[in-house]
């Protein structure tokens, strides 16, 4: 364009010429503010879930509740263990799924049903940070989890011979299993359908997974099926791996393995972030 003199128009102070034939290249956020988003929102995280009563109530409550009261009370079959012996691992593996099942699952569903998982991923923050975030707050709740109700079992009596490579391992698969399940679940249902589900899957893992009622003291068909589930797998490892049970087969390492690697990919591959 040509001014009436034949010049071009001046261009205001402090503006950047305009490109010619190109289109500048975008803007890309450095190292350090990806850091900065995934640490703002792992905090974000965090502190939903300790503001959250009922998430509290799952992911400590009812772990405390099951360990102090079936640990007082003789009204488990337990074998010719102490109580405690074949509880606290038990509880602990109850206090993974509450955590990476319950607690991860249910918040993400609501999330996805009110649309606030689809506006956060097309945010400077995206989709990976947002669940390396979530893994983040599930690990660091764990973490105080396993803290509490080890010292807890202690004070009841406990005495675990841990084996802390073994420990971990059944720890970190069990976490994935679970918040492969959670995700898969709150990625493809509705809010409340999730809610529903989430909480009687909850119950029947509770139940009949091999972790309130010990797998061997189970029917015959119910111990089948309650040793190939990630609960009843996570339970029997667990408790090898404190030194209170004999060590299972490779079969029981095999099962959690299984389902930490199932789990997580079906909920990748089938997850949709937005509520439709």
């Amino acid at each position: 364009m040509v001014g009436r003199a034949g010049r071009a128009p001046r261009r205001p102070a402090g503006r950047p010429p305009a490109p010619r034939g190109r289109v500048p290249p975008a803007h890309r956020r450095g190292a350090g503010g990806a850091v900065r988003a995934y640490l703002a929102q792992a905090r974000v995280e965090v502190v939903l879930s300790l503001r959250q009563g009922e998430q509290l109530l799952v992911a400590i409550g009812i772990p405390l509740l099951v360990l102090v009261f079936f640990s007082t009370v003789d009204v488990l079959p337990t074998g010719s263990e102490e109580p405690i012996e074949v509880l606290a691992p038990a509880v602990l593996a109850l206090a993974l799924m509450s955590t990476a099942m319950v607690s991860l699952g249910i918040a993400t569903g609501f999330e996805r049903h009110y649309g606030v998982l689809e506006r956060l991923g097309l945010t400077p923050l995206g989709r990976a940070r947002l669940l390396a975030a979530k893994l983040t707050m599930v690990l660091l709740v764990e973490l105080a989890q396993v803290v509490v109700l080890i010292a807890v079992a202690a004070a009841l009596g406990w005495s675990p011979d841990l084996e802390p490579l073994a420990f971990l391992a059944a720890v970190l698969l069990g976490t994935a299993a679970f918040a492969g399940l959670g995700m898969l679940l709150a990625g493809t249902l509705s809010g409340p359908a999730n809610l529903a589900a989430t909480n009687g899957l909850y119950l029947v893992l509770l139940l009949f997974g091999g972790i309130a009622v010990p797998a061997d003291e189970l029917p015959a068909a119910a111990r089948d099926v309650a040793r190939l589930l990630p609960s009843g797998a996570l339970a029997e490892v667990l408790g090898a791996a404190a030194g209170n049970l004999d060590w299972p087969g490779p079969g029981a390492w095999l099962v959690l393995a299984a389902w930490a690697c199932v789990l997580p990919l079906l909920a990748g591959l089938l997850f949709r972030w937005n509520p439709r």
